[in-house]
């Protein structure tokens, strides 16, 4: 019996998962933070070659705010492509 002699599955259709991208991108912004907030109280996360930690967060915060901002106006969200 060759492989084309095998009758033809079906595969079901998927359909894309639901997901709240705001609610997710949220969430990344409350996770930068909650990093600033670590780096600022803890002196050993912002001093000396870390310095630059802090503007990180600052920089991943504000971004994710930009991108939060986006996606709850409706343009980041592909239900409407």
């Amino acid at each position: 019996m060759s492989p084309s002699d095998e009758p033809t599955r079906q595969q079901p259709q998927l359909e894309p998962l639901r997901v709240d991208t705001a609610r997710i991108v949220g969430i990344g912004v409350l996770l930068w933070l909650v990093a600033l907030v670590l780096t600022l109280v803890i002196p050993a996360l912002h001093e000396g070659d870390r310095s630059w930690w802090k503007w990180t967060c600052v920089a991943g915060a504000a971004l994710g705010t930009l991108g939060w901002a986006y996606v709850r106006r409706g343009r980041g969200n592909a239900s409407a492509a």
